[in-house]
């Protein structure tokens, strides 16, 4: 009997602390969970259709149609959970063999370049020329000398009776037009048998989402800084900020003075009279 290694113990030994290759779907799931969103709103969002969501979120992109539709997912999904895209790219091209190189454009157009011929100058052009300028000299020096000899009063006649200074008409400065922002004045119209939320994008973007009381969707999508929307309903308003502390809110004619955190996620409801989270 000889004593040796067994084949168990040839096998190839695994370290356990060796991490797992980096996934774009599982960094876009951890996202979107870490947001506080579902599949469902994400899909709302980004009018990516809820199957591919799912599939990219597995690492499967065949159901994208192509790579470039692949690509435009990707960094429209990393938006929507606020991931940077720009790694999720990275690793992308490095699975899929990478973007196709640019044609250079420069041998395109090199067989029309045209190299100008060396030629000798050009001496009936320079005596040709030579001719003119001595006859132009000719002429010039014939009519001087006529009116130089004429008398004073001629040239006084020439002369303007008024030398009055035209000045240019001053042009009035069109004002630019600019955008009024909402008051509170025109927030506190608001009738008082509704519920009226205005939700003002005023320290950046975000996404945001609002319902009346039957559920009914009044606006999904993307409020860029500085745009506004006003919502009304018979009994309440329900609310999806993706990014509460970019937004201000006026409820039934008054500001809300929140303390939302960048970032944060928040789901709100609002009813008649003064502005309470339902």
């Amino acid at each position: 009997m000889s004593i040796g290694n067994s084949p168990e113990d040839e096998r190839r030994f695994e370290d356990p602390s060796e991490e797992a290759p980096f996934s774009i779907g599982r960094a876009l799931q951890q996202a979107r969970i870490a947001a506080g969103l579902t599949v469902d709103d994400v899909s709302s969002a980004t009018r990516v259709r809820i199957a591919i969501v799912h599939a990219i979120e597995a690492d499967d992109f065949a159901p994208c149609g192509g790579d470039v539709y692949a690509r435009g997912h990707i960094r429209t999904l990393a938006r929507a959970v606020q991931l940077d895209p720009a790694p999720l790219m990275e690793r992308f091209d490095d699975t899929h063999g990478g973007r196709p190189a640019p044609t250079p454009a420069a041998p395109m157009f090199e067989a029309e370049r045209i190299r100008p011929e060396r030629r000798g100058p050009n001496w009936t052009a320079a005596m040709v020329a030579a001719i003119v300028a001595v006859v132009g000299f000719v002429g010039f020096t014939a009519v001087k000398g006529g009116i130089g000899g004429g008398s004073k009063d001629q040239v006084a006649e020439a002369t303007p009776a008024t030398d009055k200074t035209v000045s240019p008409t001053p042009k009035t400065a069109k004002p630019a037009d600019k955008t009024p922002q909402p008051s509170d004045s025109a927030i506190a119209a608001a009738p008082q048998d509704k519920v009226t939320v205005q939700v003002s994008a005023t320290d950046g973007r975000s996404w945001i989402s609002a319902k009346d009381h039957s559920g009914r969707l009044l606006f999904d999508g993307l409020l860029k800084q500085g745009d506004s929307k006003t919502f009304q309903d018979s009994e309440k308003i329900n609310l999806v900020l993706g990014d509460a502390g970019a937004i201000d809110l006026y409820v039934n004619g008054k500001k809300l003075d929140d303390d939302f955190r960048p970032g944060a996620v928040e789901r709100l409801t609002y009813t008649k009279g003064d502005p309470q989270v339902g």
